[in-house]
């Protein structure tokens, strides 16, 4: 029995000895930890928790990347996360703010004021004075040594390509202290990119302890943002805007614009503008987009006009002018009240509700058909038609093409177009939009409208983000071709044989026709709306959309210029152009030749 007992006592004092001895090595590893954190890694430790503890905004997720698409699906990078470097200043620890001021901009150039502003803000312990340093500008500042100054690793996002698809793409920015997508696909997707935030906390802890779970996270890719996927295909977005550019600085006056368009920093008006977009008119699928002037995402900050920023084809409206006949004939057809060999008596004008329409001439032809309309580009014909479907059945295609709804295009703050004047009852605004005036509307409403000439009477939804990429998981499609029958098939094929006839014969008097190719397009001149109403005299709105091969297009292109100096029809400032892209187009995909 003594012995039992002893032999208690002397496992009790083991277990007392085995349990000192735990908290004498765990005090020992506690003291290493802080000495190694204190002294031997001070520096680097320094930059960490003056981060972690002190950084006003949360650790952001890994941003997902955007990619182009090239015509064979190969992806092409157009914005993407890139290591970068920040410095930032703990005001409690400066002495000495201009001295510090003059050390530090002899690295690199900073505001004076902006820098001596935050270097005072004294019981704020952190703030970042310079964003986006080399890494060379980031060793410098290092190497000064200085306490009051912690540099830190500060992803950025970077667009490769440059100003190529900035309206498309938009940029990341700040709001206040929120760091997000601003504009564009980086908008508009901002939380599929963004990922998951997660909090400072617990910095010192997961310093000296190593309590972190970026191993799991990084094993599962928790909390990382998604990848983007378009459908833009950057070649042909690349050749889209060089024939943009050209064509801006061809018909720019050097009294209106004195800057070149791509300089974002000094042009401050946006009183010209030319845009243009390729579409798969089947589905729906964008090619390329694009208007210029434009912006570099990169130096978005020197952008001092921030109507640049603006994508024109979904936020602003415009009237369209006679490019919108062929949808006025092609509702006629659809009707049956209408055919290609349809005549009607041409004064040259017509009176309604005391109002005098003329044709863009003032002159008569006499007896005209529906294909001299589209080929001469009568106004008359254009209200005739309208009135052959009477108001309402005018009205109802109106609203069958989209016009006026908006389109649902993977873009922010799309605007709806403006067709309230057919809402007074006035013949008088049925006529004038018959042929394109006194209703505005957007230019993605326009292409989704007209593609449905070009393939078999079908509204399409346009769309450009394709499918979202995960890492561990699946990829999601995003968008698919959804189309909406409103055309009979047979209206579509004839109103795509006039505008062939069109292009064949009567634009540029036939001398743009290809040979191997059929292509269907139509040219506009409106004039510009004055905002406390009618019009300028001498500032016009251009357009022009046509489609290749006509009879199964693969692609559509529609162009305008807004106010274009020294030309005045659209068949003389955008023809060239479009013809140059479709050649692009049918040359670069292989398109077989249809004639």
């Amino acid at each position: 029995m003594q012995a039992r007992k002893k032999q208690k006592k002397i496992n009790y004092v083991w277990r007392i000895n085995l349990i000192k001895i735990g908290f004498f090595i765990f005090g020992f590893i506690l003291i290493y930890r802080l000495y190694n954190l204190q002294v031997l890694s001070g520096d680097h430790y320094k930059e960490t928790i003056f981060k972690q503890v002190n950084y006003k905004e949360k650790a952001s997720a890994k941003r997902g990347s955007i990619y182009f698409q090239d015509k064979r699906g190969k992806l092409v990078s157009a914005a993407v996360q890139k290591t970068g470097y920040a410095a930032a200043v703990n005001p409690n620890l400066v002495q000495n703010p201009e001295n510090l001021f003059e050390e530090i901009s002899e690295i690199i150039e900073i505001d004076r004021d902006a820098f001596l502003g935050k270097a005072g803000k004294k019981g704020d312990p952190f703030e970042i004075f310079a964003k986006g340093l080399s890494k060379e500008a980031a060793g410098k500042i290092k190497d000064l040594k200085l306490k009051e100054i912690a540099v830190l690793e500060d992803d950025e996002r970077f667009y490769p390509a440059g100003n190529l698809a900035s309206h498309i793409l938009g940029f990341v920015g700040y709001k206040d202290e929120d760091l997000g997508g601003r504009y564009g696909m980086e908008y508009f997707y901002n939380d599929i990119l963004k990922g998951k935030e997660s909090a400072d906390g617990g910095a010192l802890a997961e310093t000296v302890f190593n309590f972190t779970k970026t191993i799991f996270d990084s094993a599962a890719g928790a909390g990382e943002g998604a990848d983007l996927i378009l459908t833009i295909e950057p070649t042909a977005q690349s050749f889209l805007e060089s024939v943009l550019e050209n064509t801006l600085d061809r018909w720019r006056a050097s009294a209106v614009a004195p800057a070149p368009a791509a300089d974002t920093e000094n042009f401050t008006s946006l009183t010209q503008q030319v845009g243009g977009i390729i579409i798969n008119p089947q589905n729906g699928k964008i090619l390329a987009m694009a208007a210029k002037p434009d912006f570099n995402p990169n130096e978005y900050g020197k952008v001092k006009n921030f109507s640049l920023f603006v994508n024109p084809f979904v936020e602003n409206i415009f009237e369209m002018g006679s490019v919108f006949k062929p949808l006025t004939l092609a509702a006629a057809i659809d009707q049956n009240m209408l055919s290609a060999s349809s005549t009607y008596f041409d004064k040259g004008y017509v009176i309604l509700d005391g109002k005098r329409i003329e044709n863009f001439d003032g002159k008569g032809r006499g007896k005209v058909t529906m294909q001299d309309v589209l080929n001469e580009s009568l106004n008359t014909g254009a209200v005739f038609a309208m009135q052959s479907l009477g108001k309402n059945g005018f009205k109802n295609y109106i609203e069958k093409y989209g016009l006026g709804a908006g389109t649902g295009i993977d873009l922010p703050n799309e605007e709806k177009g403006n067709i309230s004047n057919l809402r007074s009852g006035r013949e008088i605004e049925y006529a004038t939009a018959s042929f394109g005036q006194g209703i505005a509307i957007t230019p993605i409403e326009f292409t989704a409208a007209v593609s449905s000439l070009a393939n078999g009477g079908y509204l399409v939804k346009p769309y450009i983000a394709e499918k979202v990429s995960y890492r561990l998981f699946s990829d999601r499609v995003l968008n698919v071709g959804t189309k909406e029958r409103i055309l009979k098939g047979s209206s579509s094929e004839t109103i795509t044989r006039m505008l062939v006839n069109t292009v064949d014969n009567a634009l540029l008097e036939g001398t743009r026709k290809m040979e191997n190719y059929s292509i269907a397009a139509k040219t506009g001149t409106a004039q510009m709306p004055k905002e406390g109403g009618g019009y300028y005299e001498n500032e016009y709105f251009h357009s022009f959309f046509g489609y290749a091969p006509a009879f199964d297009p693969q692609f559509l292109v529609f162009l305008y210029f807004k106010n274009p100096r020294g030309v005045k029809y659209a068949s003389h400032s955008l023809t060239d152009p479009f013809m140059d892209i479709m050649k692009f187009l049918l040359n670069y995909y292989e398109v077989p030749p249809d004639r």
